[in-house]
């Protein structure tokens, strides 16, 4: 069994990294970028000392699912390309009511000592 994993990946190495290394390339970037989303909020949740998800994070989300969806469209993998097309519209939504938000000024009672 141990086998046969190590030939998988040996395989999936082989199709997908060498011989095509920059598709591979935009997907770990892409990878990345979605990632990394995590660990920004967890340094700004440190640094706030409580939960919280700055606007960057959703930016990251946009930037990284974008990547990934054309990797996908690439792959022409219809799982992925749904999952991260959708993606997308949450998170350009999310921004949308953020800066909708901002433009208002107004703070409401959830968000009061916030900062």
């Amino acid at each position: 069994m141990f086998d046969s994993i190590i030939e998988f990946f040996k395989s999936a190495i082989t199709e997908q990294i060498v011989e095509d290394p920059i598709w591979a390339t935009t997907a770990f970037v892409g990878q990345m970028v979605f990632g990394g989303r995590f660990i920004l909020q967890w340094i700004v949740s440190e640094y706030k000392k409580r939960s919280h998800v700055p606007t960057a994070f959703w930016y990251m989300s946009l930037v990284g699912s974008l990547i990934l969806l054309s990797y996908s469209i690439h792959m022409k993998n219809p799982v992925f390309m749904l999952g991260f097309s959708l993606n997308t519209l949450i998170y350009l939504r999310n921004l949308h009511l953020i800066y909708k938000h901002a433009r208002k000024s107004v703070v409401t009672v959830i968000e009061k000592g916030e900062d």
